[in-house]
């Protein structure tokens, strides 16, 4: 067997996309850059998907007309194996906003092509489904929130209503509308079921109620100012959204932060995974009505809240982030109460696993119901504990490693079953990994400076940040514009990759099974609604 070098590995990469490359260049040590016309996006990308085992990472629009008279698409493909991302640029021309869609071979492409439709006008030509994404069916199709000619200060007048959802013909299915206004306080979700008595047969989702237009509001902002809005974007990935965007701007002036800072940064998203990750099971398990693992799941949550806060004066970790590094240090005592408060909480958590996972109904919920499959998950990059659950062997920490996972030991837990059972059993045994890597950080973690300086970015820079965060893996994308401002800011987060997966894994299942499929992939609107 040959054995390439990375350099080689990517070299024979690009030769195997031949004469469909116009150009190439090296963005930095792990990224490459091709251009090609846009009509041979779909061998180029299918290719690089299908055949080349490259996965979809995140897909960019962006309205560079001002700089080179053209609209851009950029889709970025990841390869695990040699670390390196390879992105596929096209250039769309304004009289003929079209291009061919990659949605029917790599179907991943689906939401990121219907995105570029809403925000752009930029028309995906053979895309499986047209309706709107993003801004729904009542808003003009002449009106695009993302070009740099769109000013967004005026009111649009709405138009009726053009969204549709599955029809059925049988009379012996029942249609149930469920949202997007819910009995619970979250957010707005509108899912429809089909069902022939309580089996479900089909399940449409629609997201995207309350839409912020935070991509649109950051644009000719300062980069220090817009990572206040990054960690916004969710409030429970607050930091897991800070680090990816300040990693972004970091990669695009070529900075390394401190070394104490990198550890930090891992203990604080390991802090962010623990009460995610712990109030998510006990979440589950309202799910099959089980009060005592709520109430054991809330209670470590709360631990851990007064813990963040206790350390940085926000319980959900807020402020902690700057650009260059960190805004806070910790002191050798609050490392001692760390250690404490980890170590009794360890114990606190085995026993409540051990109580949900020999109480005979809850096994029996979990067991067999939401199944999502290998295949799907690959088909549709799923990310996250809901990837593992389903056998994708992917995580971000170790397989492009950032802050200080490259020097830390952990192990990334697999099941393949890919029911509601193992996305519970993920959760648990990462929820371990992130106390064994506490621990290891507690003693290994240097001195010196927390943060450093941010040097000038030479404008029109593109870089991005990445994070596995809680919920999965999460994408900022971000050009720098001039005067150190943002020209285009793209955020692909865990919930928008694994949403389209939910609706897979409903059918077959009973009604009333919905509400704890849908806990046990905990995904989050907001991220969504960015």
């Amino acid at each position: 067997m040959i054995h390439l070098s990375k350099k080689q590995a990517v070299q024979r990469l690009i030769h195997s996309l031949g004469k469909n490359v116009q150009s190439s260049k090296t963005v930095r040590q792990n990224e490459t850059e091709i251009t090609v016309a846009k009509e041979n996006l779909p061998e180029v990308c299918s290719l690089l998907s299908l055949e080349k085992g490259g996965r979809l990472f995140t897909m960019v629009g962006n309205d560079e007309r001002p700089i080179i008279g053209h609209f851009a698409l950029y889709y970025v493909f990841c390869f695990d194996k040699i670390g390196h991302f390879i992105t596929v640029k096209a250039l769309i021309e304004e009289a003929d906003p079209v291009f061919p869609s990659i949605a029917v071979r790599v179907p991943s492409a689906n939401w990121y092509e219907r995105e570029v439709a809403d925000l752009f006008g930029l028309r995906a030509l053979g895309h499986p489904d047209r309706r709107p994404l993003i801004l729904h069916g009542d808003w003009p199709e002449d009106q695009y929130p993302l070009r740099k000619d769109y000013s967004g200060n005026s009111d649009i007048a709405r138009q009726p209503d053009r969204d549709s959802f599955m029809e059925y013909t049988g009379r012996d299915v029942t249609q149930i509308p469920v949202g997007p206004i819910h009995a619970g306080i979250i957010e707005p979700g509108h899912f429809r079921f089909g069902s022939v008595g309580d089996t479900v047969l089909h399940l449409d989702a629609k997201l995207f109620y309350t839409h912020r237009g935070i991509e649109k509001a950051t644009e000719g902002v300062s980069l220090k100012k817009a990572l206040f809005t990054a960690e916004r974007i969710c409030g429970v990935c607050a930091l897991s959204h800070a680090v990816a965007f300040a990693q972004a701007v970091e990669t695009a002036a070529q900075v390394t932060i401190p070394a104490r800072a990198m550890y930090l940064r891992t203990l604080f998203l390991e802090l962010e995974r623990l009460y995610n990750h712990i109030g998510d099971l006990g979440n589950l398990c309202a799910g099959f009505g089980l009060a005592v693992g709520i109430s054991q799941g809330s209670r470590i949550k709360e631990q851990l809240l007064q813990l963040n806060e206790n350390l940085t004066g926000h319980r959900y970790l807020r402020g902690v982030v700057t650009l260059g590094g960190l805004r806070l240090d910790i002191s050798n005592k609050e490392i001692i109460t760390i250690s404490e408060v980890i170590t009794k909480l360890e114990a606190d958590f085995e026993e409540f696993i051990d109580i949900v996972l020999s109480h005979e109904v809850a096994l029996d919920r979990m067991t067999s119901t939401g199944i999502l499959s290998l295949g799907q998950a690959n088909d549709l990059e799923v990310v996250g504990v809901a990837a593992r659950a389903s056998g994708r062997n992917i995580d971000i920490r170790r397989d492009k490693s950032y802050a200080a996972y490259g020097l830390l030991k952990f192990d990334v837990p697999i099941y393949t079953e890919g029911d509601v059972l193992c996305r519970f059993k993920v959760r648990a045994d990462e929820v371990r990994e992130s106390l064994r890597l506490i621990h290891q950080i507690l003693e290994d973690i240097v001195p010196g400076p927390v943060v450093t300086e941010v040097t000038e970015i030479e404008p029109y820079t593109t870089a991005m940040g990445w994070v596995e965060s809680p919920r999965g893996e999460i994408c900022h994308w971000l050009m720098v514009g001039p005067n150190q401002t943002i020209y285009r800011y793209r955020v692909r987060s865990a919930a928008y990759s694994n949403w389209p997966a939910v609706p897979l894994a409903v059918p077959g299942n009973i009604v009333p099974d919905f509400p704890l499929i849908n806990k046990s992939f905990e995904l989050c609107y907001s991220c969504c609604d960015r």
